[in-house]
C-alpha cells in the first residue's frame, strides 16, 4: 500500500479549510451558507443531521458537483459557502479536498464532523425514517 487512508486525510487537511463547530455554528443559518452532509441514509435515518442540511452521499457528490453531469443539482452551482460534513471529519476532508480540486472555491469542511456538532449541542434535525 501506497498510502493510507490516514494518510490521504491528513494530506487533505494540509490544503482545506477547517471550520471549529463553533465557527460552524455561528455560520448555521446564515444566507449564503449550506451545510452538506456526505453520510450514509442509514446514518442519518439513525442519528440525525444538522438542521436544514443538504444530504450529498459521498458516492454521488463530484456527479451532483459537476454542472455537465446528468445527475447535477442546482445547489453546488448556487454559489453559497459549503460546509461539508460526515461523522468523524476523515470522509468530508476527502470530498471537500476533491471538490477543491474539481474547482469549487467556497468549499470547507466540518472539524469533528457530526459527531463533534452534536456533542456541541448544534442544531440536529430527526430524519428517523417513519415505519
Amino acid at each position: 500500500m501506497k498510502k493510507t487512508a490516514a494518510k490521504l486525510v491528513s494530506e487533505a487537511n494540509a490544503e482545506i479549510e477547517t471550520l471549529s463547530v463553533a465557527d460552524a455554528k455561528a455560520l448555521h443559518g446564515q444566507d449564503g451558507v449550506r451545510f452538506v452532509d456526505i453520510r450514509d441514509i442509514r446514518e442519518l435515518h439513525k442519528l440525525g443531521k444538522v438542521a436544514g442540511a443538504v444530504h450529498a452521499p459521498r458516492g454521488m457528490l463530484e456527479f451532483w458537483v459537476d454542472p455537465e453531469s446528468p445527475y447535477h443539482r442546482d445547489v453546488f452551482a448556487s454559489g453559497d459557502k459549503l460546509v461539508l460534513y460526515c461523522a468523524s471529519a476523515w470522509r468530508s476532508a476527502l470530498a471537500t479536498k476533491t471538490l477543491q480540486d474539481m474547482g469549487l472555491e467556497n468549499v470547507c469542511h466540518l472539524e469533528g464532523g457530526f459527531t463533534a456538532w452534536s456533542e456541541a449541542g448544534g442544531s440536529v434535525e430527526d430524519v428517523s425514517k417513519s415505519p
